[in-house]
This record gives structure tokens, C-alpha cells and sequence, in this order.
């Protein structure tokens, strides 16, 4: 049986509450001397019940699946034995393709229980991509989704770290390889879970480089107890006995994994996954009425692909919604109209987080401070922020004065710091306070509007994209001398990285070298990284040390001030 205190502080749905304002200056957090995330997100659930429901499967081909919590343990009981036996233990790193598929959250629980620490990887990385960062957090083991499997073996052999790999149902193991379904199969259905200190490590998630290389943000157990209480206002303060949740994104991003599962498993509701290849748009209104689905997360840019979706009111029932969670781009007031419209009045929910502390602000129409247009909501429950002139000594700015947002570090859900990276940490948290790089704005009843990033990042269909990242690996190919990359304006994705390359002077700036190019970059990155758009140009701006200027380059398309 999994012992584990109750705790009553993050029960605040079964309380009534005036206003925002009375539970923000109410809550405090609680954490136990003793806190390890899998006994409170799947072992618990387990004991309850053995037919408590975690998770609804289906894959591209149509198979569908129900796993319990019960299941859930008892595989991740088999990987951390066989991980053990492998002597993978505590404080090992053990890398995870991020699938929608039960291996993959096998994989995080399993790596809990040793008391070690999960690394979700996209299977969107490309070689150079992964190379790096398995590089970079040494993991010892990988479970790898088939999706990514060719892309692991391409570079397993620079690996030194990597000992084991066991490779998920679908796909075939080869040489020392093992397959995820013999593992299982072949080790006991018990394991005594690792006692973890709430400040020991729990997992590694990679940034999306926007400064360089990719950072990897190293997150504690106590992480999921600061993620509970703005969860709660993203729930509209409820958590319903037919609660069913889905988010459409891979799972190997913070808003996956830290944002959406875990805190539904702490109060024992079901997920549902599917193994897509691609968004399918059509599909997600499938699932809505397949499972009754009451809360969906999705990028605006998957929204908007929805709302080409004919007549999807009259052919699925989609009354079940009561939460429409949009994050990662701004949301206008088109797509409010549109979720209220279909989803017969479920509410539109915004908000703003990033990988060092994913869940910063909400909006919450049971407390007084539904979703206003343009805007990502207020503080969330727990959250104290400030908003900072980013020169001289950071005074907070006037309301309604852009600045940087920076939040009060001592929220459990903050990021520990930055794998080898102590100068960068040194950077990001000062002084107690952790500085987001997100210029925002906050008006007179606290909600907060997103300006711009301070490190140029692009946003496209939710995802976060370092445009050096981009620059560095177009440098790499023979005909390129430079490179410069900026988001540029897109109807459907909200962004796309734009690429302005300078070739060598025995080349030709062809359409058929600017495919080239294009595949280039998308061969050795994450696939939604490479410049959709990309213009030969004879010379890049730069600054008298020789730095580039993007914003020359934002005012040479229209997308600047002069």
C-alpha cells in the first residue's frame, strides 16, 4: 500500500471562495519533509481502486485501449525492476520519447520510482538535436518511441553515457537493443518505491534554444506541488467525478507533462492519448464526443485549424467540454466567440508559463476573472510577480508600463536550475526573484499582456523556437557564409522562422538551394524548426561589433518600428 500524507492545502475546489483576491492572500503552500510525484499521480490511485481509469490509448491505426492506474504501476514496477537489474538507480537520467502512448508515461513513472530523473525528448528532434542534448544530460538509459528510434541510432555511438535502450511496442529491437513488451513481461509486478526528498530531482526538459544551444531546466518533486493551485483556476475551481482531459501537444513539452497530466493524475482523473502523426483537427472533435472529454488544451494555431472544421456541431456531440485551455500565442477574441459557440458556453482559459516555471498566470470566471480579450490571464494561485524595467536596477514599472516579468522564487514549482549551466541560472534567478525574459504589461485588476520575448524567441503553433539554434545549423551547409532568423506573421501558425541567408561566391541563390537549405535544417533540427520561409540577401545587418540585428531585419518585412 502507498502511504502518503493528505494534503489538505491543495483541496481548495472543495471550498467556496468570495474572490481571486481572498484566495490568493489565503493559500499557502504545503510540503511534506517526504515527496516522490509517482506515489501521489498513479500508486495511490492504484491502491483506491483497481479499476480506477488513467488512461484513455488510441493509436493512428485505430486501437483503443484502457489502462488503470493498477496497469500503469505494475508496468512501471517491471521497468524499474529491469532498470535496477541494469544498475540504473537513483539520481540516473533516463531519456523518454515523448509519444502520446502509455511507454512513454510507463517511462517517467518508472524512472520516479528509482529515484531517478526522466528526460522527455520530442521525437521532432532531429540528429544534431539529439545528439546534443543526450550529450549534454548523459542519461544511461532510453526509452525511445519508434518515431525516433532511426534518429537514436544514427548517433547512439557518440553517446558514451548510454548503456540501455529499450524500444517501445511497434517497433522492432535490434542488436542490444530491448523491446518495451518482453521487459515487462519478464520481471516482477512489485517494486518498492524510492524515498525522495521533495527537493531531489525529478526531471530534465529541454528549452527550445533561444539563446544557443538548448538549456536543459531541471525541475524537483516539489515542482507538481506549485503547478496544483493555478491548475485548479484553469479548472474553473472544479474537479468533477467525470473529469476527462486532453491536451493535444507531444508529451515531451512542459505544458504535456507538467501542465496537464500530472496534475490531473493528483486528483485521479483520466487522460486521453492519441499516438497521432500530425494534428489532425477533425479528430479532435472524435475524441470529444468519444470520450466525454471536459477539459482540452491546445495551441491557438490547432484552434484555428478547428475552426475550418465544417459543420462539426451537427455531426459529433460536443456538450461534455466545459474548459477550452489556450496557451503559447496571443488569443483574440475570434477564437473566444468560437469555443463558446461550439462547445454550447464552455469557457476559454489563457494563460502564460514557461520551462523554468510553467504555469504562471490564468484566467478563472468562478473567481471573478474570466478571460479578457488579448490578455493571459492574472497571477496565478500561489504566484507573486512583479513587472520590472529591464535597464538599470529593475524597478517595478506603472501599471500599464511594458517591462520584464519576473516571479518570487521561493514557488515550488520554479525550476531548480540549469544543467551545466551555472552561469546561466546565476542569470535567470537574482536576488530571490526568477527573471522570465517575457516583456508583458499589467493593467489596473492585474492581468497581464504579453509584448514580446527579450531574447527574440519565434512562437509558432505553440512551440518556442530559438532562432540561433536555426542560424548555427543553416552556417553548417557548404554554400552558406550566414544567416539571419526571425519570426514572420503567419494566418494559421501565428509565426514562422524566416530565414535571410548569405551564400559563398561560387553559389546560386536557386529555389532549388533554398529547398535544399530548408531540408537541410529540418534533417538535423526539430521538423517545426526549420525556416519556412527563407530569402538569399547579399549582406546581414550587424551592429559595430559585428552582432547581428534582427530588428533591421523585423523592419525590412514591416514587422517593426523604425
Amino acid at each position: 500500500m502507498t502511504d502518503v500524507p493528505a494534503l489538505d492545502s491543495y483541496r481548495l475546489h472543495e471550498q467556496d471562495w468570495e474572490s481571486y483576491e481572498e484566495l490568493q492572500d489565503s493559500f499557502e503552500f504545503e510540503i511534506p519533509d517526504e515527496f516522490n510525484m509517482v506515489n501521489y499521480v498513479c500508486d495511490r490511485w492504484a491502491d483506491d481502486d483497481e479499476e480506477h481509469i488513467a488512461l484513455y490509448s488510441e493509436t493512428v491505426d485505430g486501437e483503443e485501449t484502457i489502462y488503470t492506474f493498477s496497469e500503469l504501476r505494475t508496468m512501471a514496477n517491471q521497468i524499474a525492476n529491469f532498470l535496477g537489474d541494469q544498475e540504473i538507480g537513483r539520481d540516473a537520467r533516463i531519456a523518454v520519447s515523448g509519444s502520446q502512448r502509455v511507454e512513454t508515461i510507463v517511462g517517467h513513472l518508472a524512472a520516479w520510482k528509482l529515484g531517478a530523473v526522466s528526460v522527455p525528448l520530442s521525437n521532432l528532434i532531429g540528429p544534431d538535436g539529439l545528439e546534443y542534448r543526450l550529450n549534454d544530460c548523459e542519461p544511461t538509459a532510453f526509452i525511445v518511441d519508434g518515431g525516433a528510434v532511426e534518429t537514436l541510432r544514427s548517433v547512439k555511438d557518440d553517446i558514451d553515457s548510454l548503456e540501455t535502450v529499450i524500444v517501445a511496442e511497434g517497433e522492432e529491437a535490434t542488436g542490444d537493443e530491448y523491446a518495451f513488451e518482453e521487459v515487462v513481461r519478464s520481471q516482477p509486478a512489485t517494486f518498492e518505491n524510492a524515498t525522495t526528498d521533495p527537493e531531489d530531482e525529478a526531471m530534465i526538459i529541454y528549452t527550445s534554444g533561444t539563446t544557443g544551444n538548448p538549456k536543459g531546466v531541471v525541475h524537483a518533486h516539489r515542482g507538481l506541488l506549485g503547478l496544483i493551485p493555478p491548475q485548479l483556476m484553469k479548472h474553473d475551481m472544479q474537479i468533477r467525478d467525470d473529469e476527462v482531459e486532453r491536451i493535444v501537444a507531444e508529451w515531451s513539452w512542459v505544458a504535456s507533462i507538467n501542465d496537464t497530466i500530472l496534475p490531473a493524475w493528483y486528483f485521479g482523473k483520466s487522460m486521453v492519448a492519441h499516438n497521432r502523426q500530425g494534428f489532425n483537427p477533425e479528430k479532435e472533435f472524435e475524441l470529444i464526443d468519444k470520450y466525454d472529454i471536459t477539459i482540452l488544451a491546445a495551441p491557438p494555431t490547432g484552434v484555428r485549424m478547428m475552426m475550418q472544421i465544417e459543420d462539426a456541431t451537427e455531426r459529433y456531440d460536443l456538450d461534455s467540454l466545459r474548459v477550452f485551455a489556450c496557451g503559447g500565442e496571443a488569443v483574440g477574441e475570434t477564437i473566444e466567440e468560437w469555443v463558446d459557440e461550439t462547445f454550447d458556453g464552455a469557457h476559454l482559459v489563457d494563460g502564460l508559463g514557461q520551462t523554468e516555471a510553467p504555469a504562471l498566470t490564468g484566467d478563472c470566471p468562478s473567481l471573478g476573472c474570466g478571460h479578457k480579450d488579448g490578455k493571459m490571464g492574472r497571477p496565478g494561485i500561489g504566484v507573486e510577480v512583479k513587472v520590472v524595467d529591464v535597464r538599470g536596477d529593475r524597478e517595478e514599472v506603472d501599471r500599464g508600463g511594458v517591462g520584464e516579468l519576473a516571479i518570487k522564487y521561493d514557488n515550488p514549482q520554479c525550476f531548480k536550475r540549469y544543467l551545466n549551466k551555472p552561469e546561466k541560472t546565476a542569470k535567470k534567478v537574482q536576488d530571490g526573484w526568477l527573471y522570465t525574459e517575457d516583456l508583458v504589461s499589467m493593467d489596473e485588476e492585474g492581468y497581464l499582456e504579453f509584448e514580446s520575448r527579450a531574447d527574440d524567441v519565434i512562437i509558432s503553433s505553440g512551440y518556442r523556437i530559438g532562432p540561433e539554434e536555426i542560424e548555427d545549423c543553416l552556417t553548417g551547409h557548404e554554400a552558406v557564409v550566414d544567416a539571419g532568423v526571425i519570426g514572420v506573421p503567419h494566418d494559421i501558425r501565428g509565426e514562422i522562422p524566416k530565414a535571410f541567408v548569405t551564400l559563398v561566391d561560387d553559389a546560386t541563390p536557386t529555389d532549388s538551394l533554398k529547398s535544399e537549405l530548408q531540408e537541410y535544417v529540418k534533417s538535423r533540427l526539430a521538423k517545426y524548426e526549420y525556416p519556412r520561409e527563407l530569402e538569399f540577401i547579399e549582406t546581414l545587418p550587424t551592429t559595430s561589433s559585428g552582432k547581428l540585428r534582427r530588428v533591421d531585419l523585423r523592419k525590412r518585412e514591416g514587422i517593426a518600428d523604425d
